[in-house]
């Protein structure tokens, strides 16, 4: 009998990323630095942006192949949920990419971006829909028990 294909490995992966750059954003945050010049850490913070920005851009496409098989009955719910991820991953973009192009990178801003309103809607959106997943992945595992 062929297995259903894990469908949160992609946006498990992705969300993982974003908030793995979150904690450490909280971290940088409380050093006090007035930049991220010539420190690791300052590399470490540009290499985590980095990755999270990749991340928040491959999320609509990673949420879009897990809805496909959610549950058919969530389909125009599950739609306008989307599209509201799909909006703050956006504005999420927009935001750790403009903190990416500044020269230097101080807590300062760090801890503004961690208080962005953008930044935050996202990673709520993030915990939904990874628990969506796997209440849908414990249904078919239950299913595929019996």
């Amino acid at each position: 009998m062929p297995t259903e294909p894990d469908m949160g490995t992609d946006i498990a992966a992705l969300c993982d990323t974003i908030e793995d750059c979150y904690e450490f954003t909280l971290s940088y945050a409380a050093r006090g630095l007035t930049t991220d010049e010539d420190s690791d850490a300052g590399r470490q913070l540009r290499e985590k942006l980095t990755h999270a920005l990749a991340a928040i851009r491959g999320l609509e496409a990673a949420t879009r192949a897990a809805a496909a098989q959610l549950q058919a009955s969530q389909g125009k719910k599950l739609e306008a949920f989307i599209a509201v991820l799909s909006r703050d991953a956006q504005s999420s973009s927009a935001v750790v990419d403009m903190v990416l192009a500044q020269p230097a990178i101080g807590s300062q801003l760090i801890d503004n971006l961690n208080a962005s309103i953008h930044l935050r809607a996202l990673l709520t959106d993030l915990f939904l829909i990874t628990e969506m997943v796997a209440a849908q992945q414990a249904r078919v595992a239950g299913r595929s028990a019996v």
